[in-house]
């Protein structure tokens, strides 16, 4: 089981409350886990990422075990503390401004 928390207007889309957990058959990658979340909540497919590429959109970060993943592979395994479900992954979205 994987734990996911999103930011409040994702979980608003989502239609969710709190944290969202989910079944991920495969090895626990963020791949796999954006995969089985849009699978579960297909509103949020192109909110994350791209529809075409798959590639992560601008402002929206991953962190786990206070780590920035963000720039990691998308095949790259998580920690194991996420893929035991002792630590969430975080989908965050990212400010900028001047």
């Amino acid at each position: 089981m994987i734990r996911v928390e999103l930011p409040a207007h994702l979980r608003a889309l989502a239609h969710v409350e709190g944290e969202v957990r989910l079944d991920v058959e495969r090895q626990a990658t963020q791949r796999a886990v954006l995969d089985a979340l849009e699978a579960r909540y297909p509103v949020l497919r192109g909110t994350i990422r791209d529809h075409v590429t798959q590639e992560r959109r601008p402002y929206v970060r991953f962190f786990a075990c206070q780590q920035d993943l963000s720039h990691e592979q998308p095949d790259a395994p998580l920690p194991d503390a996420v893929a035991a479900g002792t630590e969430p992954f975080l989908v965050v979205g990212a400010m900028a401004g001047g």
